[in-house]
């Protein structure tokens, strides 16, 4: 029997908290819905061991080193099992812990939940990635070798030991239902977006002076990011369009950025790229409301054509339009808020960007209609409110919602 109000154990390891914003607003909206939250994640440098944030009380344990390899991720995730496993027993023996809330990647921690469903503690699979497609992509797999099979296996595992299943968009949900062999009940939809309140910030005027156009990139910068792309489209804007006009702002941090860097001074176009590295979020969001274009280059891949890319929310939000290559799911989240290019073709990226240059009127149009969508249905506000439905429905959970005042954690 679940109490009304719910202990909720939410564990994450690929990412700090609070800078995971997935995890940290299913968190407050949990922590409003009247549910005692704690969360288990890495200790960034110099984050407290223990520290409660807003009502939510976090646990953290020793980061492992960032894996590079199939043997070194093995390591990571077998050792970050152990350790979130070691902490919510500790934690379920001090407070009691009615749901435990698992994000992935990796797809080991269902072991977590598996251990605790023994004790009648409910499951929530909340599944950020689809770890079999980014393998395939994040290494550039041409087939379905071991590796890819025994991904499969742990993701079968983390949805046969799920009571519900959490996926960030239809596509996901409909891999859930596949191959996961859940029932429509147990699967719902809580699509990433940025809240209501996350709005264009006034331009930045030293910025604006830097060049006539701007264009903006937020995000990681991984093998499976497409950074490649934006740098040769970079390259074609520069050589076969004689564009001389613009700066490309790319934000973020990540295990290709030297990569990028290196290839940008190799194709001659480092001065028209400003790699700024991971910024805080306000900082971000000004640049990006100061550019007149922005860009996802997330290639077509087994991973990126099912996903939904937390920077183009952000870029609707802020009314910028967009440029990306013609993927399911970023067409059916942008719908007119962006120009669609031939998957992977460098040289019509690079053309459809210069359009936009020249076309001013198109720019405000497409930006005005992606903030629209945004505010009226894609934003967090509305992911939200499926949350609170999957918990109602599918754990039967009947909190008892918090109504104003500042939220103290029960600790």
């Amino acid at each position: 029997m679940i109490p009304n109000r719910p202990r909720v154990l939410m564990l994450v390891e690929n990412n700090a908290y609070p800078q995971d914003f997935r995890v940290r607003r299913e968190a407050h909206t949990l922590r409003d819905y009247g549910c005692r939250v704690w969360i288990i994640a890495p200790r960034a440098t110099a984050q407290p061991w223990r520290e409660e944030i807003d009502g939510v009380v976090v646990h953290r344990f020793p980061a492992p080193p960032n894996g590079n390899g199939v043997l070194s991720y093995a390591v990571e995730f077998g050792y970050a099992t152990l350790a979130i496993l070691a902490l919510a027993i500790w934690i379920w023996i001090q407070r009691g812990i009615d749901i435990i809330h698992s994000a992935n990647p990796p797809d080991t921690l269902f072991v977590v939940g598996a251990v605790f469903r023994l004790l009648g503690v409910r499951y929530v699979f909340d599944q950020h990635d689809l770890a079999p497609e980014t393998y395939l992509s994040r290494f550039d797999q041409p087939r379905k070798d071991l590796v890819y099979w025994a991904l499969r296996l742990l993701e079968r595992a983390s949805y046969a030991a799920s009571d519900i299943v959490l996926s960030t968009n239809h596509s996901y949900r409909d891999v859930a239902l596949g191959r996961g062999k859940k029932r429509h009940d147990q699967a719902f939809v809580v699509r990433n977006g940025p809240p209501l309140s996350y709005q264009p910030l006034p331009l930045d005027p030293k910025l604006r002076e830097r060049a006539t156009y701007l264009i903006g990139y937020v995000g990681t910068i991984g093998p499976q990011d497409g950074l490649s792309y934006l740098v040769r489209a970079v390259h074609h804007l520069v050589y076969s369009l004689g564009r001389r006009d613009f700066l490309t702002i790319v934000i973020g941090d990540g295990d290709a950025l030297n990569e990028t860097q290196q290839l940008a001074i190799d194709l001659g176009v480092d001065t028209y790229l400003w790699f700024t590295g991971r910024l805080h979020e306000s900082d971000a969001r000004r640049y990006l409301s100061s550019v007149d274009v922005c860009v996802q280059p997330d290639p077509l891949s087994p991973l990126n054509d099912k996903s939904t890319m937390n920077k183009l929310m952000e870029y609707m939000a802020l009314g910028k339009p967009t440029v990306a290559f013609d993927l399911t799911e970023t067409r059916y989240s942008a719908q007119q808020a962006a120009l669609y290019v031939t998957p992977n073709n460098v040289a019509e990226f690079a053309e459809r960007t210069c359009w936009l240059f020249d076309n001013p009127g198109a720019r405000a149009t497409m930006g005005e209609f992606g903030r629209r969508r945004v505010a009226e249905s894609l934003a967090w506000e509305y992911s939200a409110k499926e949350l609170v439905r999957a918990y109602a429905t599918g754990l039967h959970v009947a909190a008892a919602p918090v109504s104003g005042g500042e939220v103290k954690a029960m600790d």
